[in-house]
């Protein structure tokens, strides 16, 4: 195996860290850009004298310039997340998740990296009808975050299309697994209904619970832009991640209860500004090109989340 030098933007957040994990047990040099606005250290304890850490932001051009000096491969994972946050402050989103996704782009295209692949998010698809969701539907994005991750997709398509330049968007359907903050106001419902239960405290459904989603463990989404790194004939375009099945809220609920051993009820709140009803992936497209396949299911995911939880 040739050993190559890759860099994992963000590389030091849920996502991020368990990307460069992999990399380093599969014998690569890893170099990790993070402001650790949301990263975090510890996330990084496995492997830490094995990375190269980088301090800063994906909005300053010079840092991301050093960043990807002698670079193979970009994962580019850094963003701004969370819906409720881009709608109470849609300029940083931007800034962070446009902007940076620029400089990462042109940074990545003057020092001459073969690759970058490009996190991007189902949230694009917004409110379509159509179940699963291909990658052929037309976006219709609810959220400034989603508009967001929309231009960081035509961003890859347009640098491919004008420069020659590689690049690959994935979109990803809802990821859990360890690591996973539960403790921020924007955190994903998985981490926060896991440690909720374990506490002994009522989790929180905002509206119905009846709103579904296409959870998918995070072993998958490394699988698949290990795979987006190295498949032919895939520059420019986007592929979803996920896993290809749905379940609501409730569901969702009612099988960390049964692992856990819970019966604790939910609270419901009122829904939320920008979040989409229903989301489910069509997997095809990836699983034709880039050779993607389900490597951890939904339940099985949902039992190795818990046991990290209740392991810290």
């Amino acid at each position: 195996m040739k050993k190559r030098l890759y860099l994992v933007t963000g590389g030091a957040g849920f996502i991020g860290s368990h990307i460069s994990e992999r990399l380093v047990r599969s014998g690569h040099s890893v170099r990790v850009l993070d402001d650790f606005s949301s990263g975090k250290e510890e996330n990084l304890e496995s492997v830490g004298g094995d990375v190269e850490l980088f301090r800063g932001d994906i909005r300053d051009l010079e840092i991301v310039k050093r960043a990807v000096e002698g670079v193979d491969v970009v994962f580019h994972e850094a963003a701004l997340g969370s819906v409720p946050r881009s709608v109470a402050d849609p300029l940083t989103t931007h800034e962070v998740n446009i902007t940076g996704t620029l400089n990462v782009l042109m940074a990545a295209r003057d020092a001459g990296v073969r690759r970058v692949v490009y996190a991007s998010s189902s949230s694009v698809y917004g409110e379509t009808p159509e179940l699963p969701k291909s990658e052929d539907i037309r976006p219709q994005p609810l959220s400034p975050y989603a508009l967001s991750k929309l231009a960081g997709e035509h961003y890859i398509s347009v640098f491919h299309h004008v420069y020659g330049f590689e690049a690959v968007s994935l979109r990803y359907f809802n990821i859990f697994g360890p690591r996973q903050d539960p403790e921020s106001q924007y955190a994903a419902v998985i981490p926060k209904f896991v440690t909720a239960l374990l506490d002994g405290n009522r989790p929180t459904i905002y509206g119905d619970g009846l709103q579904s989603r296409d959870f998918t463990y995070v072993e998958n989404v490394v699988e698949a832009n290990l795979l987006a790194a190295e498949a032919e004939a895939v520059a420019g375009r986007v592929f979803n991640v996920a896993c290809g099945g749905r379940y609501t809220l409730l569901e969702l609920l009612d099988r960390l209860k049964e692992i856990i051993g819970s019966d604790t009820e939910p609270l419901h709140e009122a829904a939320r500004a920008g979040d989409v009803r229903d989301s489910q992936a069509s997997i095809e497209a990836a699983e034709r090109a880039l050779g993607y396949r389900v490597m951890v299911d939904f339940d099985e995911g949902l039992r190795r989340t818990v046991d990290w939880y209740r392991g810290k």
